[in-house]
């Protein structure tokens, strides 16, 4: 079957075997570059198009029949006209029709008629066609055939769809109805019959339209697992950050029954970043979504189970088993966890902040939005390697990016080579001694207010965005009281449990806890989660392998 994507020829004859004829005729000739399409009623012709519509499919030609009982051609192709009005129009006619065929050249534009029969079609039928499909093609673009979303550009919900998709690692075009220069978002909701308040509308691939959807709907409509399919698991790994895909990498090769379960996408923190150099094996670098790619095809090759997104919202303990009670209500039972929940991003204590949260303040999400940002004043506060970072990538769009920070200079807290990598970038400024105290806008951020540290001094500056990177805590809120941790919430794992001076309180075992093993046999945590942990990418990935190692050790005692 010819690719969907092909443009279409239709073709319409009332007539069983003058439409047999043609619908040959064309397939012989073009079903290398186009989809052939026949029909013998003009109104189901009609309402076929009216799908073909909006499912963004294109046709390049309409060959119709002049002499039909339920309309005449010459009246087809004019409303065929108001639907594919680039198509090219030919009609075809017996003889005693041309006089309405020559009218019809100026009433509808027809682009040419046929006169039956059209043998032989190399002579008669071909070359006209060949022309007007060269005409055609000249001026044809393919359609982009992904993901659409349609939205306004400050409107949290937006954000959030774009972040999803971005972190899933699907591609999609963002279609702005605020900047629609070629009207391909107003086109979308006039076809699909929807309004502003339907937005942001998604436009998957086979033209399924979803208006305002959540992201479990739309996950959904991806054909995205969100539902475990089995009841019990050897482990259950809670986050698909470094460290979870790790460990899942590690289970499934090592013929676990391993579910691994993410509440956003794959690649955590780590994810949302345009460009690591520093992680072992990759001179030139790579980006996390490219990380987070590699790692979760490796996994799932390995016959990991993987839903997203989808949470956790408890862990109940019975004899041997964990009972992960999940965001649907469901319950999956697992006989060890892995915690690899990482950290995420503190936000802004400055006044307003978080009144535009996905409104021109972003937190982490320097690549969903940075094509947003072109030529535009944007800013980014904070210090650190994953500011740096977005700092960099956001400087291919931004007019200027300007990094603010409390301390004078980027020394103490950022990687040595991004910081040379940043004072090479002419349209990067680094502002030290600076805080923000107010973000302002209406309905969305249009302005910051700065307070200088040294003297205490305030300016109100234009801001387009601002992405926040301003350090971190860990994503442990969610769990029961049970599972120890310090006073940052970080979990305490191994030895930092056994220097407890209530240690014989909670734990039973006649062994100690294992390395990277909780207050609670058989839970184990992973990278920045976990207290103590190194806040590398590296240092994640091998932590959440060495964790199978002691699911290993725990499962042969149980």
């Amino acid at each position: 079957m010819a690719d969907k994507k092909q443009p279409i020829i239709i073709s319409v004859d009332d007539d069983p075997q003058v439409l047999r004829s043609i619908k040959r005729d064309l397939r012989n000739r073009y079903r290398q570059d186009y989809r052939i399409i026949s029909t013998e009623s003009a109104v189901q012709a009609l309402e076929a198009l009216d799908e073909l519509k909006k499912k963004e499919e294109e046709v390049a030609l309409f060959l119709s029949d002049q002499r039909m009982p339920e309309m005449l051609g010459v009246e087809f192709l004019e409303k065929a006209k108001v639907i594919y009005p680039k198509a090219k129009r030919v009609l075809l006619t017996a003889y005693s029709d041309t006089n309405a065929a020559i009218k019809a050249i100026n009433d509808v534009q027809l682009d040419y008629y046929l006169v039956k029969p059209w043998n032989p079609p190399e002579e008669r039928l071909y070359p006209v066609l060949d022309d007007l499909l060269d005409d055609w093609q000249s001026n044809y673009t393919p359609a982009f055939s992904g993901i659409k979303v349609v939205g306004y550009q400050y409107a949290p919900q937006s954000h959030a769809i774009k972040d999803f998709l971005s972190g899933q690692l699907l591609s999609y075009r963002w279609l702005d109805v605020d900047v629609d220069a070629d009207m391909k978002a107003s086109e979308i909701l006039l076809t699909n019959q929807l309004r502003g308040k339907d937005l942001p509308v998604v436009v998957l691939e086979d033209g399924q339209v979803l208006a305002n959807p959540s992201v479990t709907a739309l996950a959904e409509a991806l054909g995205m697992q969100v539902v475990a399919g089995s009841e019990l698991y050897d482990v259950a790994i809670i986050g698909a950050g470094p460290a979870g895909l790790a460990a899942a990498v590690y289970g499934g090769s090592e013929g676990l029954k391993t579910l691994l379960i993410e509440r956003r996408a794959p690649g955590g923190q780590a994810g949302t970043s345009s460009r690591i150099e520093n992680y072992l094996g990759f001179p030139s670098g790579l980006s996390g979504a490219d990380l987070a790619r590699r790692a979760i095809t490796q996994a799932t090759r390995f016959g990991v189970e993987f839903l997203s997104p989808q949470t956790v919202k408890d862990i109940r303990i019975e004899g041997n088993y964990k009972h992960l009670e999940m965001g649907d209500g469901k319950t999956i039972v697992a006989k060890s966890v892995v915690l690899a929940t990482g950290v995420e991003y503190r936000r802004l204590p400055a006044e307003g902040a978080d009144r535009f949260s996905g409104a021109g303040v972003y937190y982490g999400a320097a690549i969903t939005e940075a094509s947003s940002c072109r030529n535009k004043e944007v800013f980014v506060v904070g210090g650190g390697n994953s500011a740096g970072q977005g700092a960099v990538y956001l400087s291919k769009y931004a007019n200027k990016v300007n990094i603010l920070i409390r301390r004078p200079d980027l020394s103490s807290s950022m990687s040595h080579y991004l910081i040379e990598q940043i004072n090479q970038i002419e349209n990067i400024e680094v502002v030290g001694h600076t805080e923000i105290v107010k973000a302002c806008g209406d309905e969305h951020l249009d302005s910051l207010v700065l307070r200088n540290r040294q003297d205490e001094s305030t300016r109100e500056v234009h801001a387009d965005a601002l992405f926040v990177f301003i350090g971190a805590k860990p994503a442990t809120d969610w769990l029961p009281n049970n599972i120890l941790a310090d006073n940052k919430r970080f979990l305490l794992t191994g030895r930092d449990l056994r220097t407890r001076s209530d240690y014989n309180n909670f734990w039973k075992l006649e062994r100690e806890p294992l390395l990277l093993e909780t207050c609670q046999a058989g839970i184990f945590a992973a990278g920045d989660v976990r207290s103590g942990a190194m806040n590398r990418v590296a240092s994640a990935v091998g932590e959440g392998a060495m964790a199978i190692k002691f699911v290993h050790e725990y499962l042969a005692e149980i």
